[in-house]
């Protein structure tokens, strides 16, 4: 199984409690990401094969894939099987952007930037707040809805790696991209998802902003611990212009309300993705993941050592 399992992901290997991995990976920072949290745990591992999806898009789907594989993958919707691991941008590999050349990363160095670039409520611009490429339409309503209600919404497309022309950014001139720190500006933030699920949201519970979530289908680990109307507002995915609208004023004539949920939102992800517990479901995952080997796994020679 895990011969054919291979085709899916990075192949690693524990043997007696040293890592190996494939020679080649497709994206090394990603897979440095993975190594930083699988490092620490190797005194406790048992010997066992992992194959570590480190694409964007999870692999082994419900109905088209012949054989139920064991991969791990950052993000999923309930159409996958894929096992879902805390992706490696807690440390590094996140998305590279000219603000953030080597991608995002350190989740615990961002944790503190941000809640120090966090504002007073009452000092933010009562204002919806979006920047992103645009790598959906789904995010179009928005970035319409700014362009006739500028005083209601700030949301514009940026360059990204395949632009060519302002066709790529809904016949606009791209925007700047804005740091983490100045999302914090603002009360309303919205989150959409990327390719697959957006690496940005946990960040911006972290400005104490209200948290506009735009879909539910792509998860990470942590987000069932989130609840909708309780840590942040829920969002149709094909919600148009007029019903954008009417959410944002919604809570804008609500502001306590809003105001509640944002701080609820901030505490939970503040109080419970830490990093520590970052590395504690990491340990989890792979001591429980270690119990349901039946095979004695066999050093691949092909394999260089990592740690």
């Amino acid at each position: 199984m895990i011969e054919r399992a291979k085709q899916y992901g990075t192949h690693y290997q524990v043997i007696d409690h040293q890592l190996y991995r494939q020679k080649d990976c497709m994206f090394p920072a990603r897979c440095s990401g993975v190594e930083h949290f699988v490092k620490p745990l190797l005194p406790i591992l048992p010997n066992m094969d992992l194959i570590v999806n480190c694409r964007d898009w999870p692999q082994i789907h419900r109905h088209w894939s012949k054989e139920k594989t064991p991969v791990l993958s950052f993000s999923k919707t309930a159409e996958y099987l894929d096992i879902m691991y805390p992706a490696w941008a807690f440390w590094e590999g996140g998305p590279a952007i000219a603000l953030y050349p080597t991608g995002l990363g350190r989740w615990d160095l961002h944790r503190k930037r941000i809640l120090d670039a966090s504002e007073d409520w009452e000092t933010k611009k009562a204002v919806a707040f979006f920047r992103g490429s645009r790598t959906s339409d789904e995010r179009d309503a928005l970035v319409l809805l700014s362009r006739s209600r500028p005083s209601l919404v700030d949301a514009q497309y940026t360059k990204n790696q395949a632009w060519k022309s302002p066709q790529d950014t809904l016949n606009a001139e791209p925007a700047q991209e804005v740091t983490l720190e100045q999302h914090c500006r603002y009360r309303f933030l919205f989150n959409f998802r990327g390719v697959a699920a957006s690496f940005r949201f946990k960040h911006l519970f972290l400005c104490r902003s209200l948290v506009f979530h735009v879909g539910d289908e792509w998860q990470e680990f942590f987000y069932a611990s989130l609840k909708p109307w309780v840590h942040y507002v829920p969002v149709p995915v094909h919600s148009g212009p007029d019903e954008l609208e009417s959410l944002i004023r919604f809570f804008q004539d609500h502001d306590d309300l809003a105001r509640s949920i944002a701080q609820r939102g901030f505490d939970h992800i503040w109080n419970n993705l830490r990093m520590t517990d970052v590395e504690c479901y990491w340990r989890k995952l792979l001591k429980r993941y270690g119990k349901l080997i039946r095979y004695p796994a066999v050093r691949d020679k092909s394999l260089i050592q990592v740690y």
